[in-house]
């Protein structure tokens, strides 16, 4: 069958639980076919080349920014800079007996000095330095970066808005990706916004729970802080006009938050977002691949346009049909297929029952774009069969 509205029609239809055409496929992420692009935008054709529903990025990514996004590897989107009045001293020490070395970093403010060390394990990627934004930070660290109310003033260095020379090189670039989106009737997509998250790579995820439990007006302090330099980033990115903002909530599910510290320290925060990236004509998703079935009407209470991430393998209480009626019909759903068990691990029959599945009860209405979940890393010849797999069977559903 022949497409009979533009992809960007297609994605916008799905986000507005609106039926389009037919289910629009668009991988979350797809570093298996990333690493094999020049740039971004041979990314973008290489995906319309297969037939997706692809999106333009913003910003757009080039090797200059991957150098600017070094402190924030795990952080999509503008550079995250602190005051000039900022230093930073990083030093290494091995102690006998054991089995890492341990990596520190000072951070010396004018309010005063925050210091974290981690331990630089096997799989530490990042050399002998120590990032302020990454997901390798929490289960390695030693001491976290922030730990109570009176580190809160030296972290406001640390939390700045882009500086007038990102913000150039931001617009110049979003001007070069929306012309090529509307080249190809691309939905547009400003990436990336955190909240709860951010607030588990400076405290640690468990001391931040234990915090928000025996000092939650230290916790509301925190949220309140990265919640406000959340969206001054924000503003920037939805002046461009990007048709959807994402926000990053991975840590934000109840494996890690209850239902009640979810509505005290996160949801005011989401819908301060949402509002925001309303107020500018563009729709917010969130992205959160487990934990999210008992936030359901907290998700719809937020005002959020689209749940990214459904996972039927990683979750193993993730009821779709639940969620499907919870929220379809008034926040789309995207997702469907596990990447790593399923994409990466299994067999094309395996992938083509878990897209049948997926379709069946999350398609019914409209609200639903198919997607592995939440990345297809690997590039070897088994994987690349089932992404076939996939969009063939994909297809079969039109």
């Amino acid at each position: 069958m022949t497409p009979s509205i533009s992809s960007r029609d297609r994605m916008l239809a799905a986000l507005e639980c609106r039926e389009p055409d037919h289910v629009p496929c668009s991988f979350m992420l797809f570093n298996a076919l990333r690493q094999k692009c020049s740039d971004q935008f041979r990314f973008v054709e290489r995906q319309l080349a297969l037939g997706l529903d692809a999106t333009v990025g913003l910003p757009i990514r080039s090797a200059q920014r991957q150098r600017d996004l070094s402190e924030q590897g795990d952080l999509h989107g503008l550079p995250v800079r602190w005051q000039p009045e900022v230093t930073i001293r990083e030093w290494r020490e091995e102690h006998a007996g054991e089995r890492y070395p341990l990596l520190h970093r000072e951070y010396a403010t004018p309010a005063g000095r925050l210091h974290t060390s981690v331990s630089k394990t096997d799989d530490w990627t990042h050399g002998d330095r120590v990032p302020l934004f990454d997901d390798f930070v929490i289960p390695r660290a030693r001491e976290r970066l922030v730990t109570g109310t009176g580190d809160l003033p030296a972290l406001q260095h640390l939390l700045t808005p882009p500086t007038q020379n990102d913000v150039a090189t931001f617009r110049e670039g979003a001007q070069a990706g929306k012309a090529f989106a509307a080249k190809h009737a691309l939905l547009t997509v400003g990436e990336w916004g955190v909240g709860w998250d951010a607030a588990c790579w400076l405290c640690g995820i468990e001391p931040l729970v234990l915090a928000a439990l025996d000092n939650p007006e230290f916790v509301q302090a925190l949220v309140e802080l990265i919640g406000d330099w959340n969206r001054r980033r924000m503003a920037i990115v939805l002046e461009a006009g990007v048709d959807l903002y994402l926000r990053r909530a991975w840590y934000e599910g109840a494996d890690f938050l209850s239902p009640r510290l979810y509505r005290r320290f996160v949801l005011p925060q989401l819908k301060q977002d949402a509002e925001l990236a309303h107020q500018a004509g563009a729709k917010l998703a969130c992205i959160m691949t487990a934990g999210y079935v008992p936030l359901l009407d907290l998700l719809l209470e937020s005002g959020v346009d689209a749940l990214i991430g459904l996972d039927p393998v990683q979750d193993h209480r993730a009821d779709f049909a639940l969620t499907k009626g919870k929220l379809g019909g008034k926040v789309c759903l995207w997702g469907g297929v596990n990447g790593f068990v399923t994409m990466e691990r299994g067999t094309p029959a395996e992938v083509r029952q878990a897209v049948k599945d997926a379709v069946t009860v999350l398609a019914p209405g409209g609200g639903f774009i198919l997607s592995p979940v939440d990345n297809v890393t690997v590039d070897t010849e088994r994987v690349w069969e089932n992404v076939d797999a996939l969009i063939e069977e994909w297809r079969a559903t039109w």
